[in-house]
């Protein structure tokens, strides 16, 4: 029988491990990592339904203090900064933070850190906003508590994620027809596949990040008035900028990526 510190301790390091990891893999896309029809934000017509979309999600945002979790090379500050917020970023790799703050110069803020454990001072933002995180996260009932924490009474929480576990009909032909695509055209990947897999199958949400599953757990953690809703007109302004092989990645999304959105109550 294993002493429950013992079991704490050997949890703690398997943790850490897997930390290290995502650490690497980030650091190693930050270069590429724009290059992805998914991740970069390629006209200023996505840039603005980007915008639509966060403020319809999270009306009164401009002007508020932010903090971008998982900021990564800065891509979406830029939404936040058109939107008129004061943002402030977190990421856990230097390689994308060095990325941001060349985009951004000294006008943003960017932190080294855990968004699982920000660190930073209870009830400082009036919303924190991550896109492509929570279903990265080893511990996300933590996660959700300290991001409540961080948060002003009344403050709102978006998430921009997707159940990338789930492939509806569409995204399963564009996924066939990608294969047969980069069989005549080989093209050089933007990541490391293998890495990729090894780390996803240590995950939380390694079977999928269903938003009913997500609601749940917000709710739990003390959230209100949680909902969600599909990234509406993102989509189509991505696929118009895109070329036609990005397109088929890009419709590998559909059915599959959403918003969810989030307040802390006035008083807990």
């Amino acid at each position: 029988m294993h002493d429950v510190s013992d079991m704490d301790a050997r949890n703690a390091r398997s943790n850490y491990d897997v930390k290290e990891q995502i650490r690497e893999y980030w650091s190693r896309r930050s270069q590429t990592f724009d290059q992805s029809p998914a991740h970069g934000i390629h006209s200023q017509n996505e840039l603005e339904s980007w915008q639509r979309l966060i403020g319809d999600n999270a009306q009164g945002i401009g002007n508020g203090r932010v903090l971008e979790l998982a900021s990564g090379t800065g891509e979406f500050t830029r939404v936040l900064r058109a939107l008129g917020c004061q943002v402030e970023g977190l990421d856990i790799s230097e390689a994308m933070i060095r990325n941001a703050r060349e985009k951004h110069g000294g006008d943003v803020k960017f932190h080294l850190g855990d968004a699982e454990n920000t660190m930073l001072p209870d009830g400082l933002f009036d919303a924190v906003v991550c896109r492509h995180l929570v279903w990265t996260l080893l511990d996300p009932e933590n996660a959700f508590g300290d991001w409540l924490r961080i948060l002003k009474p009344g403050g709102r929480l978006i998430i921009i994620d997707g159940n990338w576990q789930h492939q509806a009909y569409a995204a399963k032909l564009a996924a066939q027809v990608a294969r047969i695509w980069d069989r005549f055209a080989p093209r050089k990947p933007l990541y490391d596949a293998e890495a990729h897999r090894l780390i996803q199958a240590q995950l939380f949400f390694r079977d999928g990040l269903s938003t009913t599953l997500l609601i749940e757990m917000l709710g739990k953690a003390g959230f209100a008035q949680v909902h969600s809703g599909p990234l509406k007109g993102v989509l189509a302004s991505q696929l118009r900028a895109a070329n036609w092989r990005d397109r088929l990645d890009l419709l590998q999304s559909q059915g599959r990526s959403f918003i969810v959105s989030a307040q802390r109550p006035s008083e807990i």
